[in-house]
């Protein structure tokens, strides 16, 4: 097979990696929120219905039916890590590893034209529409025109959200983040829901314990103690996709959030005083005032002033957090999911791989029940080789097997072109500077 052959044969649609249905192959089912499906009116009404009702809840410490609502589907362990533990458990002899090691090498090969081609098509749907594109300027498009091509971006992203096991919060899960404020988080925003037309959040990696601390500006004290570092439910990675009116929109991701702080990372926010700063200031100006031999304009004066200090300072740290949590924007996004979604979909062939090669039967038998067999193995292996509780993907994993299954053998493929090592360039020597004329 020649390199021309193979790659048209990959341009016809031909492709080694299974897609399954629902999840690649689906375009019928509209996007949350969307203003063009709802109206713009009627956009987020749901949504501030839901805030309102949480009002009304006394100290609420997470979402309703939070278990029900989100389930882990991200694998914590790097390739690496991976194949070294299925290595000692599964391919031990030498001919084991050789086997595991090549097929991981065709994995990888297949994985990487596939997603270059699915980046390809998402970038070049984007491309219209990127904020930060350094290229020549395009006409412009109408309000509606880009609200339609954002709707057409974002219906082909949530495929590569889900294969890099993102999932999506629900609207009650950003109803409770929108109304409910962590008691040590100094910074507190908060956001006009009309001067949205959209907003969404994927997350991956929850984790509950003391939130990592990258940002050095302010403190965690409180006026008397220092506070400790509280338990904290926060997510290892959140992709966020909103749009403001008069705005465009905006793809990003962070690292290391609180379920309480996904409000921080919306755009169009303000600082927000704490309740307990507005009560002190409060408290101070009735003092000033009953306190007769006092200059009360005096008073007032210094504890705004002190008062609008401290705004800058949560202002800062606000700035500082959102430096040290963001990792990507826009169209370097859609790069980084790709690459993610590509790891994902390797590390689930190859736990479908190393799984089925010790089940009787192996993949013969009903496909439903093979998966579900799957599914229940992967997890439980995962919780004992982790400690997370992992929803394994067991018929997408079967998929993604059989069709790279099918396709061993043409790697590499016949005649494909070797590019040359990049060229390591020397800088030229200067000649040494002789003394003698």
């Amino acid at each position: 097979m020649t390199a021309e052959r193979w790659l048209r044969l990959w341009g016809q649609g031909l492709a080694m990696l299974h897609v399954t249905r629902g999840v690649w192959g689906s375009r019928v089912r509209g996007w949350p929120l969307l203003p063009a499906l709802l109206g713009p009116a009627r956009a987020l009404s749901s949504l501030a219905a839901k805030m309102g009702e949480y009002r009304k809840m006394w100290n609420p410490t997470e979402p309703r039916d939070w278990a029900q609502q989100y389930r882990e589907r991200f694998i914590p362990l790097s390739r690496e890590q991976l194949l070294r533990l299925l290595t000692q458990e599964f391919h031990s002899s030498p001919a084991e590893k050789a086997a595991l090691e090549e097929f991981s090498a065709h994995v990888d090969f297949c994985t990487l034209f596939h997603y270059h081609h699915v980046l390809s098509r998402l970038q070049a749907l984007y491309d219209p529409i990127n904020p930060d594109r350094e290229t020549l300027d395009q006409p412009s498009l109408t309000d509606p025109q880009r609200l339609s091509n954002e709707q057409e971006v974002l219906l082909e992203l949530e495929p590569l959200l889900a294969q890099a096991n993102f999932s999506p919060l629900s609207e009650d899960t950003l109803a409770y983040a929108l109304v409910v404020h962590h008691p040590q988080d100094e910074v507190q925003v908060t956001i006009n829901l009309d001067q949205y037309i959209y907003m969404q959040f994927w997350a991956l990696g929850q984790r509950v314990g003391p939130m990592p601390r990258k940002s050095s500006v302010g403190s965690r004290r409180s006026f008397f103690l220092k506070s400790s570092p509280a338990e904290r439910r926060y997510f290892k990675r959140v992709v966020l996709a909103a749009r403001t009116r008069g705005g465009h929109l905006v793809l990003k991701s962070f690292k290391d959030t609180p379920l309480e702080g996904l409000e921080q990372l919306l755009p169009e926010l303000k600082v927000r005083t704490p309740t307990l700063q507005r009560a002190l200031l409060n408290l101070t100006l009735v003092v000033s005032g009953v306190a007769v031999f006092v200059n009360v304009g005096m008073v007032v004066l210094t504890d705004l002033k002190m008062f609008g200090q401290q705004r800058s300072v949560q202002a800062l740290e606000l700035a500082h957090m959102l430096y040290y949590r963001s990792t990507s924007n826009n169209s370097e996004l859609l790069s980084a999911l790709a690459l993610r979604a590509q790891d994902e979909h390797a590390k689930e062939a190859l736990l479908a791989h190393s799984f089925l090669a010790r089940r009787p039967g192996g993949v013969c038998g009903p496909p439903d029940e093979t998966s579900r067999w799957l599914q229940s193995e992967v997890e439980n292996w995962l919780l004992a080789q982790t400690g997370c509780d992992v929803t394994f993907n067991g018929t997408r994993a079967l998929g993604h097997l059989q069709a790279l299954t099918a396709s061993k053998g043409t790697y590499p493929p016949l005649g494909f072109p070797k590019l040359d090592p990049l060229a390591t360039v020397t800088p030229p020597q200067t000649p040494p500077i002789s003394d003698n004329p």
